[in-house]
């Protein structure tokens, strides 16, 4: 008894240092794997190096990130000139600022920090904090450009412009919901300070103040990644900076979402089953025609469908797609990428924009040939969409034989649900609507409020004008003589029309208001 009495003890010894064990090697595991993952999305490391690291992440993670970071931080001191101690705190600054849900930081501090990438991955601190000059106002001025940034993100802005007034200051505007409003000015030697670092993130010039120049850069709030493009070129009293905010969104866009009407919904949903044709998306600049697209193609099985995009720029990512950017440095332009999509056997093929007449012929002999075809023009209907591709030298044949759809499309501003109120209408008013049964029961005039800057707006909503290339259209596009002339005289009329009613019919639900009909549509 003396013996077994006296196992008892060295038994359950044995098995709290097994399960002690057990549970180190556990732990151990979850910091390996989790510092895999952060390797997979660090921006401290390179293309080549990353799949290195994260094979010697999945034994010794805990031991060998450090260990990166503390290399990247020594590389960084030597080629900026900065002290050891300096580049590792920005290191681990960035990586701090990645971090969303370690619990370091507070919800609100996450969603707030940014930090501002350039294509490499390589961070604004990195590539302008380091250069000559006062540290103190280094710091205050990219403090003040990751601000600019990060507001316009929140505050959803598609544009960021930076112009000089005088020769003394310079204004930034935000255009939201497709209206310009003035955020903030500045004196001259701030702002173009503040332009210089966009231009280090963007891989521009900072020396080169006259020429046109172009770039790209991205940022990171929290685990949301959001791609600029930004544009400069000298004007007077300085330098003037256009950044656009790529519609990040758009890779989830759903039909719906575009609100355009359910009978229009159920046409194009029918017309992008089909095997072959092409779609066309017409409208001015900041019309949605992107935005459709998009939503147009998350409609589609990817899976069973080869889809194939050419874009100028990659707005958004679709999984299962592949997509090709349009770079005229390196040769790449629209119509050799379709050349070269033909070849790769593509169900699916959409075109960024059409803007010359190779590109249009190319895309309808596609569309001919057994592929279904989705592409934007810029143009005010959708008969003035068929005058511009005769315009640009496609022949009729071609053009009805290729062509199933157009689009047309507007973006109107949305009243902001949080201040609307019921409009008020004069006794004739209510006598014109109860003359021609309208129910105006619905109908609502802005207020404004915080939430909307006063504006009574708040985001948009789309209508369209949809033609259908039936057989008696095309036999009219081929025979009849006076066709060209009769869409140049009556076409973007009529296409006004049908607009105009859609967007009628959005005001009579209390979404918009009619001035703002006549601020888009005339």
């Amino acid at each position: 008894m003396t013996h077994v009495g006296l196992m008892y003890p060295v038994l359950g010894a044995a098995l709290s240092f097994s399960l002690f064990r057990y549970l180190l090697v556990a732990c151990w595991g979850l910091c390996c794997l989790y510092c895999v993952q952060r390797a997979c999305y660090s921006p401290l490391l390179g293309t080549k190096s990353k799949p290195w690291v994260m094979i010697l992440c999945f034994p010794a993670g805990p031991v060998v990130l450090p260990l990166v970071v503390v290399i990247y931080a020594l590389r960084y001191s030597l080629e900026t000139g900065a002290t050891f101690l300096e580049s590792l705190i920005d290191c681990l600054k960035q990586i701090v600022a990645n971090v969303s849900h370690l619990g370091i930081l507070s919800r609100k501090d996450n969603e707030d920090s940014i930090t501002l990438l350039d294509s490499s991955g390589r961070s604004i601190q990195q590539i302008y904090g380091h250069t000559g000059g006062n540290k103190r106002t280094k710091a205050r001025i990219l403090t003040i450009t990751e601000g600019l940034i990060s507001e316009a993100l929140r505050e959803r802005a598609s544009d960021i412009l930076i112009d000089p007034k005088d020769e003394n200051e310079y204004s930034v505007r935000y255009r939201i919901d497709g209206m310009l409003r003035t955020v903030n000015t500045f004196e001259t030697d701030t702002c173009k300070a503040i332009v210089n670092s966009i231009k280090a993130i963007s891989s521009m010039d900072i020396a080169e103040k006259r020429r046109p120049q172009d770039g790209a850069f991205i940022a990171r709030m929290g685990q949301s990644n959001a791609s600029f493009r930004v544009a400069s070129a000298g004007v007077l009293n300085g330098e003037k900076m256009s950044i656009r905010v790529l519609n990040q969104d758009a890779g989830s866009n759903t039909m719906e979402d575009t609100g355009l009407a359910a009978k229009q919904i159920k046409i194009i949903r029918n017309m992008i089953k089909t095997p072959n044709g092409m779609i066309l998306v017409c409208g001015p600049t900041g019309s949605g025609k992107t935005s459709t697209l998009y939503a147009m193609l998350n409609e589609m099985d990817r899976f069973t469908r080869n889809v194939v995009t050419v874009e100028d720029p990659i707005e958004a990512y679709l999984p299962e797609a592949s997509q090709i950017e349009i770079n005229p440095k390196a040769d790449i332009t629209f119509s050799k990428a379709l050349r070269s999509i033909l070849r790769q056997d593509p169900d699916v093929i959409c075109v960024g924009e059409i803007r010359d007449e190779e590109t249009a012929e190319i895309a309808l002999r596609a569309a001919q040939t057994g592929h279904l075809v989705l592409a934007t023009l810029h143009c005010d209907s959708n008969a003035a969409a068929i005058v511009r591709l005769l315009d640009l030298g496609v022949s009729p044949m071609l053009l009805a034989s290729g062509l199933r759809m157009i689009l047309s499309q507007r973006l109107l501003r949305c009243l902001c649900p949080n201040c609307k109120q019921p409009r008020q209408l004069s006794p004739a008013q209510l006598q014109e609507f109860k003359r021609k049964k309208i129910d105006y029961r619905n109908l609502y005039e802005p207020v404004g409020c915080p939430k909307c800057h006063d504006s009574g707006y708040r985001g948009r909503t789309a209508v369209g004008d949809i033609i259908v290339m039936t057989d008696d259209l095309k036999d009219g596009l081929l025979k009849q003589q006076n066709f060209i002339a009769e869409l140049r005289a009556s076409g973007t009329h009529k296409g006004m029309t049908n607009l105009s009613k859609q967007g009628l019919r959005k005001a009579m639900s209390g979404i918009t208001t009619f001035d703002e009909i006549k601020r888009v549509l005339g």
